[in-house]
């Protein structure tokens, strides 16, 4: 039997990353308004046009870098919860069905192809969550792999404020086991 993982206990929760996006964000804003001490040195030169699409895309960037962090903390609760269902011997249809991918792939179970679909069979109210959440991981591939390809995402487009939407939602709803969410 493969060993126990040894959880670091140092995943970022939702609160942490809500507070560094939004704090960011007014940062920005800041730094690129007249009240910045340095405005006139550092854009000197900017039309109000060029001014408004740089932080737009300073702004845009954060959104994925922070969506990728939601997304990051939501794998971590998923995977800390496919293990402990398994280290508890937990009874339940989904933990089961959880132990049962664990003796096969004991660490390497896919987020996507195992854990999120034993979730999706095995729990009521999940399956649209479920394949949203599926679509989101779509877009955090995009992102962590260099965004050289054309995405093709489960909706339009995704933003901070959709993933955090959806983070929400899961946490709310899904009956995590040993996880601080």
């Amino acid at each position: 039997m493969a060993r126990r993982v040894s959880f670091s206990n140092k995943q970022l929760e939702l609160g942490e990353i809500a507070i560094h996006y939004l704090d960011s964000e007014s940062s920005l804003k800041l730094y690129f308004s007249s009240e910045n001490n340095d405005y006139e040195e550092r854009f000197s030169g900017y039309s109000s046009g060029e001014l408004a699409n740089e932080l737009r895309r300073r702004i845009t960037e954060l959104s994925h870098t922070s969506s990728l962090s939601l997304l990051a903390t939501l794998e971590a609760i998923f995977r800390i919860d496919y293990l402990q269902r398994n280290y508890n011997r937990k009874k339940d249809s989904l933990s089961r069905t959880l132990r049962e991918i664990y003796q096969e792939k004991s660490i390497r179970a896919s987020l996507e192809d195992d854990i999120l679909d034993a979730w999706k069979t095995n729990t009521h109210g999940t399956s649209q969550i479920i394949s949203d959440l599926k679509g989101a991981y779509k877009y955090r591939h995009w992102l962590a792999h260099g965004r050289y390809w054309e995405p093709k995402m489960g909706r339009q487009s995704y933003d901070y404020d959709s993933v955090y939407e959806l983070t929400e939602t899961i946490l709310n709803s899904f009956p995590f086991e040993g996880t601080n969410a």
